[in-house]
């Protein structure tokens, strides 16, 4: 069977919100990707055979199908396709799956899989906000679950709701999710300090929109290093914030994802093509699972989609050298660990989205980047990614290094 091979990935670092990167297009901060690809590899961009965008927010500057905007911004032949798709935070792993998966099949020789999300410019309350375009979930969604009531509110609640819910059920503590959010900020601070992230960074030139004036500032300065990390954190220092989706929880800004900008891009094809362009295959498609869960308690997706992809792989926990979970919210990933008691050095040890950051349509290739660089770092095997999404799904992937 043919093999689906990664042989090269990069990101942006990640920008907070109204930070470094907030000034940019986010098709031209997407591009800006493509064109490392190229740099890095010598690649023809004119053999590339699709190029697929996940982007959760296509509206505004990242509407119209923002993966061929930046194929174009990328100054990339005119024959070269793009698509765009949305499988929320999961939408560029997601984008990688379609990538390898006609890789495999034998639709692509060369495919890449990619990822923006501008969160300043085009906030989450975008696709909602309007009443004049409808709401998205739609009138026999909503009576499905009307008979439901959790926090005082009948049918669907938010994920910050649902992380609640998720604390309640796996006995999870304030002090248990505080203690998580401190240690992914450690974790991130001392990969940064020891430039762990430095080799899968491209750094770019600053450009921020001005909270106050809106207006584009560029000081010259140039954002090499995830702009969110707060080197200093402490469990007690995060115990003093107070909860932000309801007055009696336990979920904070300090033990959830930030809002952030950013994007990513891998370089994916047939092992047979990569030695024909003498380009090195990193690390092969493994396994793939997806996994489809209550929309109400909607972040516990990873549990049944790490259990698939181990049983399809012929694996087991113990197999996986690098786990990475992504933080949406502190108890995701607790809640992961409960029913996955791996050892948890293992599991982002690099941190995550509470530290790193979550721009959504990028993250998946975030996680899969960071997992490739640290597993030929370390000589590991096998990286495990799984990521909780919107609407109750869940992807995951195994890799494996060669």
């Amino acid at each position: 069977m043919t093999e689906a091979v990664i042989v090269e990935a990069v990101r942006t670092a990640t920008g907070k919100r109204h930070g470094s990167l907030s000034g940019w297009h986010p098709a031209d901060l997407l591009a800006a990707t493509l064109t490392e690809l190229v740099k890095r590899t010598g690649i023809d961009p004119a053999l590339v055979d699709d190029v697929i965008a996940g982007c959760v927010n296509q509206v505004g500057s990242q509407a119209l199908n923002i993966g061929r905007s930046a194929v174009l911004a990328a100054g990339w032949p005119e024959s070269v396709p793009a698509t765009t798709i949305d499988r929320q935070c999961g939408s560029s792993q997601q984008s990688a799956h379609f990538a390898a998966q006609g890789v495999i099949s034998g639709a692509y020789d060369i495919a890449i899989a990619c990822g923006v999300e501008n969160m300043t410019q085009i906030p989450m309350r975008a696709q909602v906000s309007d009443p004049a375009y409808g709401q998205p979930f739609g009138p026999l969604v909503d009576a499905r679950y009307s008979d439901r009531e959790n926090f005082g509110q009948r049918g669907r609640i938010n994920q910050g709701l649902s992380a609640e819910l998720i604390a309640q059920k796996w006995g999870l503590s304030r002090r248990d999710l505080d203690e998580f959010g401190a240690r992914s900020q450690q974790r991130a601070a001392e990969a940064t300090k020891q430039g762990l992230f430095s080799d899968e960074i491209l750094p770019l030139r600053a450009k921020r929109i001005d909270k106050e004036t809106r207006e584009l500032v560029e000081d010259g300065s140039t954002l090499s290093a995830d702009e969110g990390i707060r080197p200093g954190t402490t469990a007690e220092k995060l115990g003093n914030l107070k909860p932000s989706f309801t007055p009696e929880g336990s979920i904070t800004a300090g033990n959830s994802s930030q809002i952030s900008d950013g994007a990513s891009a891998m370089l994916i094809m047939s092992r047979e093509r990569a030695e024909q362009l003498g380009l090195r295959p990193r690390a092969r498609f493994h396994s793939f699972a997806l996994a489809g869960v209550d929309p109400i308690m909607m972040l516990t997706g990873p549990i049944p989609a790490t259990e698939k992809v181990l049983k399809k792989a012929g694996l087991t926990p113990g197999d996986i050298d690098h786990f990475e979970v992504n933080e949406a919210f502190a108890s995701v990933v607790l809640a992961w660990l409960k029913e996955n008691p791996v050892d948890q050095a293992k599991v982002n040890p690099l941190g995550g989205a509470i530290a790193l950051g979550h721009p959504l349509g990028a993250s998946g290739g975030r996680l899969m980047t960071t997992m490739l660089y640290n597993l030929e770092r370390t000589g590991g095997r096998f990286g495990l990614q799984t990521m909780c999404e919107g609407g109750g799904l869940a992807n995951a992937t195994i890799l494996e290094r060669l």
